[in-house]
C-alpha cells in the first residue's frame, strides 16, 4: 500500500486530508511539526510527502531541504498564501509541486495521483540509460552522476533529469511545455515557471549565465536549447 506522510499543524486539516487519502486506498501517517516530519521520512519511508510551509519547530522550507539531502521522495507543499515567492522558493529547494490553501479535496487527490505516477515513471528503467558527453560535461544516468571538467556536480533530482534530457538532445530547441511534458510528465499540475526555476539552478551549478551562456541558451519566443559544444569559458 502506498504510504503518504502528511505534515501540518492544523489538527482538522490532518484529519480531513488523512480521511480523504485513506478513502482512496493510501496509507497515511500524519505529524504536526517539522521535527517529527524529518524523523518520519527516515523511519516511515513514505512514497509522498504533503508538507505545510508554516510549521512549529522547523518550517516546511527547511524540512524540504533536509529531506532532499538524502531522498528524492515527491514533496507536495502547502501554502496558506498563494504568492509567487513561496512557490519559487519551494521549487528551488526541491519541492515537486505546490497547492494553496484553501484547496478542494478533488484537486488535492489529482495532484497526489500525478506525483505518484511521475515517481513510478522515474523509478522505471530510463530510455536514455548510459553516459552522455558534451565537451567536458559528463552525465551518467546509470550511476546518476554529473562531472564537469573532472569536478563532481551535485544536482537535485529534477535538475539531473532536466540536464540528462538536454544532454541527450544537444542543439535542439524545446519550448517550456515540451520540457514539462518530457521531464516532468504530461500530467504535471504546475506551471511553466517550474522550467525557468530549474534552468536557473542548472546554470548556477554549471557556472553558466543567462546573459553569456556556455551550455543552456535561451531561445527567444521558444524556450531553451542545450549547446552542441560549450561556448569558450571557464569550467
Amino acid at each position: 500500500m502506498t504510504r503518504i506522510l502528511v505534515v501540518d499543524d492544523e489538527a482538522n486539516l490532518r484529519h480531513t486530508l488523512g480521511y480523504a487519502l485513506r478513502q482512496e486506498g493510501y496509507e497515511v501517517v500524519a505529524v504536526e511539526d517539522g521535527e517529527q516530519a524529518v524523523e518520519s521520512v527516515t523511519h516511515v519511508r513514505p512514497e509522498l510527502v504533503i508538507l505545510d510551509i508554516m510549521l512549529p519547530k522547523i518550517d516546511g522550507f527547511e524540512v524540504a531541504r533536509r529531506i532532499r539531502r538524502d531522498s528524492d521522495v515527491p514533496i507536495l507543499m502547502l501554502t496558506a498564501r498563494d504568492t509567487e515567492l513561496d512557490k519559487v522558493v519551494g521549487l528551488e529547494i526541491g519541492a515537486d509541486d505546490y497547492i494553496a490553501k484553501p484547496f478542494s479535496m478533488r484537486e488535492m487527490i489529482a495532484r497526489v495521483r500525478a506525483l505518484l505516477r511521475r515517481a513510478a515513471h522515474r523509478q522505471a528503467p530510463a530510455p536514455l540509460e548510459g553516459a552522455h558527453t558534451v565537451g567536458e560535461l559528463l552525465v551518467d544516468r546509470t550511476r546518476h552522476r554529473v562531472r564537469l571538467g573532472g569536478r563532481e556536480i551535485d544536482l537535485k533530482p529534477k535538475e539531473f533529469d532536466l540536464l540528462a534530457f538536454f544532454v541527450a538532445h544537444p542543439g535542439q530547441a524545446f519550448s517550456r511545455s515540451q520540457l514539462l511534458e518530457s521531464v516532468w510528465g504530461f500530467d504535471f499540475a504546475g506551471d511553466e515557471r517550474t522550467v525557468d526555476t530549474h534552468v536557473k539552478g542548472l546554470r548556477a551549478q554549471l557556472g553558466d549565465t543567462a546573459a553569456r551562456p556556455r551550455w543552456i541558451e535561451t531561445v527567444r519566443g521558444v524556450g531553451y536549447r542545450f549547446r552542441e559544444a560549450p561556448a569558450p569559458g571557464r569550467v
